[in-house]
């Protein structure tokens, strides 16, 4: 065996602990590398397809990842197509027909009531007469309140105290006073106390304006009750409505505390069958107490003294009264259809049912068209019930709003201030404070 070349000795590479070492023939060069590894580029260091490396930390070995990023792209299509093709506006609501077919039961037994007063003296009318009372104003002031829970919380609706109830308010009785004056009687105007079914608006207003009071309260039915029951002790006025305010102060607080939910609970077969029940056993008691019992309580107004009652027979009348009304308030708002109906759109415009049916039930009244002998019996009350039925719909059309919209709705816009603009709309934030002021935006309760 020939010795080594003294000018290239042998020499041999260690061997490290634990790997296979790898013998290499002196004189031999390193192989050369794969074609599909690369010498590593710098982090964000353009690639050839134009892409930036991510730079990310390999938490296995602690250097950073040569792994090329794709959110640059991905954000920069994203932004053009956005661009390109806005967002659509959110859907608008589908409106909920339920409570309009509620408004527009109400407001057709509103009309049959008033037009039933000349034939009062017949058995038939006054019983059906006093079924109505019974419960048709109460739901009419619940479903007020349940409407208005979040009443405060839109500037449209506070504007709404002074477009739909104190203007109207002041047009109507302005409008019946001239009625009356046109058909003969003295001219009698009086702003401060409501003339006939104008007490409504009225009461509505402060029953709005109360309404932060009783959402703040713990208990606010069971006070409402209390003030209910004792505003029988005193003799209270009727300018501005404040005895009916008392009157029926106990169903606008209820409906303020209603949820949706609640009204869930009227809609088993079961409770359809027993309201039926109960309305029908209702109108069998009107019929045989009607001849016998005053009228007077049933209008939520008057006093014990006026009433003629003993303090402990007017605190068992009144505490009966509101029973009855809430039970069969229940019963209807259990029976009334969900779904969408042929008169689920006409009760949506009921204000103009009941403003401006007055003026054809005064004028029918002072014309005697009431007061027909065969009215005075069933014929006369079905006659009645659907010439009512048909004044309603009348009233609720489209074309009806249109004609009196200007009169009855007015849009006072010059009269009211812009709300200022939030903070944030004033003092727009820079490019560098853009994402300190979403952050906190964020926090902001809705």
């Amino acid at each position: 065996m020939a010795p080594p070349s003294p000018r290239h000795p042998a020499r041999e590479r260690p061997r490290l602990s634990g790997s296979p070492g790898r013998s290499r023939a002196p004189g031999t060069r390193r192989p050369p590398r794969p074609p599909g590894r690369h010498r590593p580029r710098a982090a964000n260091a353009p690639s050839p397809t134009g892409r930036t490396t991510a730079g990310r930390a390999n938490p296995r070995s602690g250097t950073r990842d040569r792994r090329p990023s794709r959110s640059c792209g991905r954000s920069g299509s994203a932004s053009r197509r956005s661009r390109r093709s806005p967002r659509p506006p959110p859907a608008k609501k589908k409106r909920e027909p339920y409570l309009d077919n509620v408004k527009f039961v109400l407001i057709a037994l509103v009309v049959m009531g008033h037009s039933l007063v000349p034939t009062l003296k017949a058995h038939s009318a006054s019983s059906v007469y006093l079924f109505v009372y019974m419960f048709h104003m109460p739901a009419f002031v619940l479903i007020s309140g349940y409407l208005g829970r979040n009443f405060w919380h839109s500037n449209a609706k506070i504007n709404k105290l002074v477009d739909t109830l104190l203007i109207p308010y002041v047009v109507v009785e302005i409008g019946y006073a001239l009625l009356r004056y046109g058909l003969g009687q003295k001219w009698t105007l009086t702003i401060i106390d409501p003339a006939w079914l104008n007490w409504y608006l009225v009461a509505l207003v402060l029953w709005r304006i109360s309404t932060p009071i009783w959402t703040r309260m713990r208990q606010p039915l069971l006070v409402a009750v209390v003030i209910y029951m004792a505003a029988g002790f005193s003799e209270i006025s009727g300018d501005f409505s404040i005895d009916r305010f008392f009157g029926l102060l106990p169903f606008y607080v209820l409906g303020l505390l209603l949820k949706p939910e609640h009204f869930d609970l009227l809609k088993p077969t079961w409770v359809k069958i027993t309201s039926a029940v109960v309305l029908v056993g209702a109108a069998g008691v009107a019929i045989l107490i009607a001849p016998h019992v005053p009228r007077d309580p049933i209008y939520f107004r008057y006093s014990f003294k006026a009433m003629d009652m003993s303090w402990w027979m007017g605190f068992g009348v009144r505490a009966a009264v509101l029973v009855a009304a809430l039970i069969m308030t229940a019963a209807v708002l259990a029976l009334v259809p969900r779904r969408e109906t042929w008169f689920s759109d006409l009760g949506t415009r009921t204000l103009y049912a009941y403003l401006l049916h007055g003026v054809v039930v005064v004028i029918a009244k002072d014309q005697g068209w009431l007061s027909f002998p065969w009215l005075y019996g069933p014929l006369g009350v079905a006659a009645i019930a659907s010439s009512s039925l048909a004044l309603a719909i009348v009233l609720c059309l489209p074309e009806t709003r249109k004609l009196f919209k200007w009169l009855l709705e007015p849009r006072l816009v010059w009269l009211y201030r812009r709300p200022s603009p939030p903070p944030a709309a004033k003092d727009a934030p820079t490019a560098e404070a853009a994402p300190t002021a979403k952050e906190s935006s964020a926090a902001v309760p809705r």
